[in-house]
């Protein structure tokens, strides 16, 4: 399918990326930012830019015609309030915008987050696991998925949640916090910008997943400290210090949200998206990796 304008709302870390993949793909998108900043990175990421804030009636009157659909927006890691603004109140002023139009998208693809499922104490995830969000933000990403499937489908357009794993790539590898340590156990469970935005793509082209949630992560859910002994062997350096969740959860000044972060343990299956036929870019931590760890390398034999 090719020739459908995309419109992403929010369009950062993820959202600029998957413009780039659907720009190369044929199709039309257009990028929504608040900042100019935000729009300049659209404009040189070769797609074009709106400029328009979610969280404002008159913003969102404005947004330009769309096939499909994709909300990417963020509340820049704020507290409860400011992620309702955006994940519910923004999501679903957009659904009704779009929705009351002559020609709606055909689709809406919702970007959520794994943290949607809550503590499994090292159990396996999939979608069919019930959610238990565990922090007041989760919650309203469970709240928000509701709205993007069901409030959506009252205008006739399908929904479809995209649940991100910890994103990782080009600015957010923090190699040195897993280097250096020391390391908290639990299990990290990972996707690369690249699949990311590819996994959304692959959705909307492929027209995969109407209605329904699909788990975004890679192939490999892997132990820290694993993780960590792995980083620091293939930059040449001792493994860094470790610790324990008791340990950790010894510092007083934790909030209790970072408590329950450090208490949540799970292994995220992307067997649904493998299913629909998705290839990933980057299928584990080793190939994603590989590059950032030979800069590294590079860097330090200079």
């Amino acid at each position: 399918m090719t020739g459908s304008r995309a419109v992403i709302l929010g369009c950062g870390y993820i959202g600029i990326e998957l413009g780039r993949q659907l720009t190369e793909a044929g199709h039309s998108v257009v990028g929504v930012r608040r900042s100019d900043d935000g729009c300049k990175a659209i404009e040189d990421a070769g797609f074009e830019p709106h400029q328009a804030d979610l969280t404002d009636l008159d913003g969102i009157a404005g947004l330009p015609e769309a096939d499909w659909l994709v909300f990417a927006a963020s509340s820049g890691g704020r507290n409860a309030e400011a992620a309702r603004e955006i994940y519910v109140d923004a999501l679903e002023g957009a659904i009704e915008e779009y929705g009351r139009r002559e020609s709606p998208p055909d689709r809406l693809v919702y970007t959520s987050s794994t943290g949607v499922y809550g503590d499994h104490d090292g159990a396996w995830v999939d979608e069919s696991t019930p959610l238990e969000p565990t922090t007041e933000k989760t919650s309203v990403l469970v709240e928000a998925e509701r709205v993007a499937r069901e409030r959506s489908a009252e205008f006739g357009i399908d929904g479809t949640v995209a649940r991100f794993s910890g994103l990782y790539g080009p600015d957010r590898y923090r190699l040195e916090r897993y280097i250096e340590g020391p390391v908290t156990e639990g299990y990290l469970n990972m996707v690369h910008r690249a699949d990311a935005a590819g996994a959304v793509a692959y959705l909307l082209t492929n027209d995969c997943a109407r209605d329904g949630a699909v788990l975004v992560t890679d192939d490999e859910p892997v132990d820290k400290w694993a993780f960590a002994d792995w980083l620091a062997a293939e930059c040449g350096l001792d493994s860094p210090p470790k610790r324990t969740k008791q340990q950790r959860l010894t510092d007083d000044g934790l909030s209790a949200a970072a408590r329950r972060r450090i208490r949540t343990s799970k292994r995220c299956s992307n067997e649904r998206l493998r299913e629909l036929g998705y290839s990933f870019h980057y299928p584990t931590f080793r190939a994603g990796y590989r590059d950032v760890v030979d800069a590294y390398r590079n860097r330090t034999t200079e």
